[in-house]
């Protein structure tokens, strides 16, 4: 059995280039269905956050538009509320990645406020990357390797081949014009190699122990990807 930590957004809003706060959090299908896949497989999932906050799911994300319909949603609801981690999160200032098999940073928008420039995710997606752990990120979660280049620095993800939720993506939300930064912008002058799909379609890409998903959808593929390495 594993032991896989899921570290996820404490923000509960994304402030947009006019100021406001859009509410936001994590997306409910990118914890709910990796969680899924990772413990009926039998393995473990702990959950991490900044100052060990409470994490919050957008609304929008639990929302029966955004899980084919009513029954969907309810479905998503029920499966966030078994997570016991979601209720009583670990510090991630205090979580080492020696204490785990895999890491995995699911999206929202949150991760757009506050681990984008977040330290101690920073020190965590090194050190994971340097024990060659297995590391999933996916949508909005890759705004989290931003922090990996305080001023200006040359991050360790450069050169990966990656994805994330692109600026097409962005733009058909609805909330690209307003965004005071788009994260597929950010990842190529990081020095990635991004590696844009269809819309709203899965796309997982893995190179070497990295391994991302670009929206959503391909969520749980990329879990289920993840799965050949922990075995």
């Amino acid at each position: 059995m594993a032991r896989i930590l899921f570290v996820i957004t404490g923000a509960d809003h994304w402030t947009l280039s006019d100021g406001t706060k859009h509410p936001t959090g994590y997306w409910a299908e990118e914890v709910a269905a990796p969680y899924r896949v990772f413990t009926d497989a039998g393995h473990e999932v702990a959950v991490a956050t900044p100052g060990g906050v409470q994490p919050v799911a957008d609304g929008a994300s639990l929302a029966p538009e955004a899980n084919s319909g009513e029954e969907g949603a309810a479905a998503v609801r029920q499966a966030l509320e078994t997570i016991e981690g979601l209720r009583s999160p670990l510090r991630l200032e205090e979580v080492r990645v020696g204490d785990f098999d895999a890491v995995f940073y699911p999206g929202g928008h949150g991760p757009m406020e506050d681990l984008a420039s977040n330290g101690d995710s920073a020190r965590l997606l090194r050190a994971t990357l340097e024990s060659r752990t297995p590391l999933g990120v996916v949508c909005h979660g890759p705004a989290a390797l931003l922090a990996t280049a305080p001023a200006g620095s040359e991050s360790p993800f450069a050169g990966y081949r990656l994805t994330g939720f692109t600026n097409t993506e962005e733009t058909q939300a609805g909330l690209a014009d307003k965004a005071p930064w788009l994260l597929q912008d950010r990842l190529e002058a990081l020095g990635a190699d991004f590696a844009e799909g269809a819309a709203w379609a899965p796309n997982v890409v893995v190179d070497g122990t990295l391994y991302t998903g670009q929206n959503p959808a391909s969520s749980a593929p990329l879990a289920n990807e993840m799965l050949t390495a922990l075995r």
